[in-house]
């Protein structure tokens, strides 16, 4: 298979990693430093499971120069979906898969909307990494693995075919009976943890231990459940215990990726993980008051952080 990882950050750079470490013929579209890095001394890789690099690294910043892919793996910020469109376009062929690796629920319909259901997979990943600098990616805490599956949950030849490339690769890989159910799941943890992570500006372990947190954690976990069944989406019951257990298991010191954008003073996934929240919630008429709250608390930053508005604090 001719693999694209589209977005070669903290999740592309570990996964496409990892599928080039097998053999695989995978192609990264990055940029800047981080693409300049990886052409010059390879795609070093730090993680829990052991280190490794790919040198030479097959990169570029022209989709143009790659042609017709078999699959490209997803992997931009939420809010790159839609600008990431038309570099996708050179890649897509008759055959084409495109599994998102996202954080959010939305990815796969905007993808859908561009291209059509046939090249469209519903997807995820759970993996905590970052580009620690230019050409490095660095990964700890929680095990990685992937999720997809065929939108309408049927089981194809090509999923499974792309379920045994990930596996050699040594990547734990799940294909679920309910890939909408299994999407929703992971944005009840992440988008409690980035909210509430990035409101409160603490790790993981603080928050979690403190009871008054630990109470944000819960709420923020129950809205976006009810805003998932209400827009008929199946969660099991466990639900809420299912997500807190997970931030349970993350490092101490762990952060989601929208938090550390936001302690960065970067763009980050507020529109389409709190924000989500809202705009889902109000389509339905359920009532999602921590969100609410966490979606205006941290909007003047990230307007702050896309250039939109611009401030000087003073004392008094």
């Amino acid at each position: 298979m001719k693999i694209v990882i589209f977005g070669s950050g903290g999740v592309g750079g570990y996964f496409g990693g990892q599928l080039a470490r097998a053999g695989e013929d995978v192609t990264f579209v990055a940029r800047g430093t981080h693409l300049q890095a990886m052409l010059e001394t390879g795609l070093r890789v730090h993680s829990d499971l052991g280190n490794f690099t790919i040198k030479p690294v097959q990169a570029t910043d022209d989709t143009e120069t790659i042609g017709e892919v078999d699959v490209v793996f997803l992997a931009v910020k939420g809010w790159q979906v839609r600008e990431s469109i038309q570099a996708l376009s050179p890649l897509i062929g008759e055959q084409t898969m495109i599994v998102p690796l996202l954080n959010g629920v939305e990815a796969p319909g905007q993808l859908v909307d561009a291209f059509g259901t046939t090249h469209v997979l519903g997807g995820f990943c759970r993996v905590l990494s970052h580009i620690a600098e230019p050409g490095l990616i660095s990964q700890s805490g929680l095990h990685p693995s992937v999720t997809f599956g065929e939108l309408d949950n049927r089981r194809s030849e090509r999923v499974e075919k792309l379920r045994a490339i990930l596996e050699n690769a040594g990547i734990n890989v799940t294909v679920p009976d309910d890939i909408q159910s299994a999407m929703w799941q992971k944005f009840v943890f992440i988008a409690t943890i980035s909210g509430v992570g990035a409101v409160t500006r603490l790790p993981a372990g603080i928050i979690r231990r403190l009871p008054q947190t630990r109470a944000m954690l819960r709420q923020a976990a129950e809205e976006v459940t009810a805003v998932g069944r209400a827009h008929g989406i199946s969660l099991p019951e466990t639900m809420i215990d299912d997500a807190l257990a997970v931030i349970d298991r993350m490092p101490p010191d762990g952060l989601a990726s929208m938090q550390r954008a936001i302690l960065e003073g970067r763009p980050s996934e507020l529109e389409s993980q709190n924000g989500a929240v809202v705009r889902l919630a109000r389509e339905v008429g359920v009532a999602v008051p921590l969100h609410e709250f966490i979606y205006a608390s941290l909007l003047p930053q990230e307007l702050t952080a896309r250039g939109e508005i611009d401030f000087t604090l003073q004392g008094v």
